[in-house]
């Protein structure tokens, strides 16, 4: 038997559960699928994390903090952003589950590490927004992007069309970027 790689091992518990927790949320999460998920036991869980409150918490900010990273606010085109955390949230659906999850069981976990909020406010605050403050503009941003994820499947098939054809997902991305820039340039197209 290989010897016990600490970090793998820590690794592969808050990978299973980020799946775990997106699927099922805080309530309905198991740390004994999650265990079973990682290739390890119950204990490992409480001894690397503490609890199923403290991976909770840490499978939040790792997927919080992924998306950060890997989806930067541009100051100078917003309504780009706005384009690319749509979709990162296509790509990456866990992300958003999760932190759905965390608003509705825990609004207490629900806070990404405030670092990633100032960041983020410092850098949309340099864009020429007035008269919104860098909040508003991180919240609508957000609230549009993540529409199409978070409205029911019904209105999205209202018009007849399939809402998953690559052709009406490329549309919700042209409308995200279209609605962020007329947004933040009312005059503009």
């Amino acid at each position: 038997m290989p010897p016990r790689d600490a970090q793998t091992t820590k690794a592969r518990i808050l990978q299973a559960a980020l799946a775990e927790f997106a699927e099922h949320g805080h309530a309905g999460g198991r740390v004994e699928r999650i265990a079973k998920a990682a290739g390890t036991n119950v204990r490992m869980i409480y001894a690397y994390y503490g609890g199923k409150d403290q991976l909770f918490e840490a499978a939040l900010t790792k997927a919080i903090t992924s998306m950060a990273a890997a989806v930067p606010p541009r100051p100078d085109d917003l309504a780009g952003w706005a384009g690319d955390l749509f979709d990162y949230h296509r790509r990456e659906p866990t992300t958003l589950r999760l932190a759905m999850w965390a608003q509705l069981e825990r609004p207490q976990s629900a806070a990404e590490p405030m670092e990633t909020y100032l960041a983020k406010t410092t850098a949309v605050s340099s864009a020429d927004s007035a008269p919104l403050t860098a909040v508003d503009v991180l919240v609508f941003i957000y609230a549009v992007a993540q529409a199409w994820y978070l409205t029911p499947v019904g209105l999205l098939r209202a018009d007849g069309r399939d809402p998953g054809d690559p052709n009406r997902v490329s549309s919700h991305r042209e409308a995200v970027v279209t609605a962020v820039a007329r947004l933040l340039r009312p005059g503009a197209s």
